[in-house]
């Protein structure tokens, strides 16, 4: 944390002492529009990405009440035993057996859309919770340091000042 500390503290400095003024108001505007950017895609991705996680798993609980309902637990069926489900046959009249074999085909692809949800909310909570929160912080270190350390700059920088 030291380095991207002394970054923001010191790059604003440096910018104003060694190239005037014009540069650490350029360095400020560069930073504000494109922090600000960042941090709010880091932010509403995050959030995206925890929700998706959420609707995921919302759609398995349903899915599962289903199942629940038909009495039938998709772990008794392995590949071969999925695919002799009378549902599976085109040709089959029974409505249940062709829910029970439509809610066993959701059974497996929302376990495979969870894997990818969990996945994703494990990037998504830092986004949400630390980085889009933290730029927002380092946009405000910088502006701030330029606003205090603003009348040294003007005056005492290399190509100018007093």
């Amino acid at each position: 944390m030291i380095a991207p500390g002394a970054l923001v503290l010191g790059a604003p400095l440096v910018a104003g002492f060694v190239f005037g003024p014009s540069a650490t108001a350029g360095l400020l505007a560069g930073s504000i529009v494109s922090g600000i950017q960042v941090a709010i895609s880091a932010s509403n991705t995050g959030g995206a990405w925890d929700n998706a996680k959420k609707e995921v798993e919302q759609e398995k609980s349903r899915n599962r009440a289903t199942l629940d309902g038909f009495k039938v637990n998709p772990k008794d069926y392995d590949d071969a035993a999925f695919e002799a489900l009378p549902g599976a046959k085109e040709d089959c009249q029974d409505k249940t057996q062709k829910d029970i074999y439509k809610a066993i085909k959701r059974h497996r692809e929302l376990k495979e859309a969870h894997v990818a949800a969990v996945v994703g909310d494990t990037v998504g909570d830092p986004l949400k919770d630390t980085s889009g929160p933290a730029i927002n912080i380092l946009v405000k270190l910088s502006a701030i340091t330029s606003l205090v350390f603003g009348t040294y700059i003007q005056r005492y920088h290399i190509w100018g000042g007093v």
